[in-house]
């Protein structure tokens, strides 16, 4: 299953500029963040606890962030 993450990539770039300066704060890769934004990778539940916290996204949002299905069949 794919999920739509262009709320979630427009979010990185409002609170840090660039994925670049995200993946840094995230202690990870730009590759890594890139890969799990296009679905290449899969998010971990660390992952968007930690991606979550640094973005400032409330638990009552988290959904519409992280688990937007993608609508594309591939």
């Amino acid at each position: 299953m794919a999920y739509d993450y262009r709320k979630l990539t427009g979010r990185i770039i409002e609170k840090f500029g660039s994925r670049a300066a995200f993946a840094e704060a995230a202690n990870t890769s730009p590759r890594t963040i890139s890969k799990k934004l296009n679905n290449a990778a899969k998010l971990t539940q660390d992952d968007i606890v930690l991606w979550g916290n640094l973005l400032e996204i409330p638990d009552d949002e988290v959904r519409v962030y992280f688990f937007t299905q993608s609508s594309q069949v591939n």
